[in-house]
């Protein structure tokens, strides 16, 4: 009896999570197929599929780069994001361990500095930080990975130090009888436990820093285009938007972080498994 009960409630929520990953699914899936029609049909119809007469193969997406140098934006984007989240995880990680391993009030009162960063929201300091950014003069491609720094350090942090707390010292201090320095274990030793945190902790810091419009916009402006800001210069004045192009832009946009996604995957399902037996 309970194994029948068991099977109708897997197959109930079988069901429910199937229509949830549908909808989830449906707007990319009409961004999709809207890229490859006339930008006159899509406001017609927005919800059917291409047909001879409202395809038009990858003129969108033809179109679309040329209008906004869309390989530009993306170099600048691919640049922003993989230094921002290599510095991110890189130095969070080392942050996290030295909070958990030296108990003081000065760790203590780090740890809380850094847990009352998540809740500041950007919008209060954002013009106080453009104008920082502006007299330290980090309104640049490189510039901007420290401002991304200092508001992706709070959440990496909360999560590098709750795993950390589970990590057994005696490994470290076997390394450190071994010979190894600080430096030494954290890289040799406990850098590699920490890998599926690390691809975690890269995948949601990947996907703000990479859809992230405000603070390239405000920081970099014009000069220096991601992918975001670059998209909006298809929306033209009085509602002049050519929707094949952006369609088309935004699967372009979508693509890379998909394919993060997919091959880290298995390690983000790895880190919750340890976290939920260690926990």
């Amino acid at each position: 009896m309970e194994t029948k009960l068991k099977k109708r409630s897997n197959v109930i929520w079988f069901i429910v999570l199937f229509f949830l990953a549908l909808l989830f699914l449906a707007p990319i899936f009409l961004i999709a197929i809207n890229s490859f029609k006339g930008k006159l049909y899509i406001s017609e119809d927005l919800f059917s599929l291409p047909n001879a007469q409202t395809f038009v193969g990858f003129e969108n997406y033809i179109r679309g780069i040329e209008t906004v140098d869309f390989w530009q934006a993306f170099a600048y984007s691919i640049f922003i994001t993989v230094f921002s989240v290599g510095t991110i995880v890189l130095l969070t990680s080392m942050t996290a361990w030295f909070i958990v391993r030296v108990k003081n009030k000065f760790t203590t009162s780090l740890y809380y500095l850094f847990v009352f960063s998540m809740i500041v929201p950007f919008q209060m300091v954002m013009f106080t930080l453009t104008w920082f950014s502006n007299q330290l003069h980090l309104d640049n491609p490189l510039g901007i990975i420290f401002v991304y720094l200092g508001f992706g350090s709070g959440l990496s942090v909360f999560v590098f130090t709750g795993f950390i707390k589970s990590v057994p010292k005696e490994i470290e201090e076997a390394a450190i009888i071994d010979g190894c320095g600080p430096i030494r274990t954290f890289f040799l030793v406990v850098l590699p436990i920490l890998k599926p945190t690390v691809i975690t902790v890269a995948i949601l810091n990947a996907m703000w820093i990479w859809n992230d419009y405000l603070l390239p916009y405000l920081l970099l402006g014009t000069e220096y285009k991601t992918i975001p800001v670059a998209i909006q210069y298809l929306q033209g004045s009085y509602g002049n938007t050519d929707y094949g192009a952006l369609m088309a832009l935004l699967v372009l946009a979508i693509i890379p972080v998909v394919i993060f996604y997919l091959s880290s995957q298995k390690h983000i399902i790895k880190s919750i498994s340890s976290g939920a037996v260690k926990g």
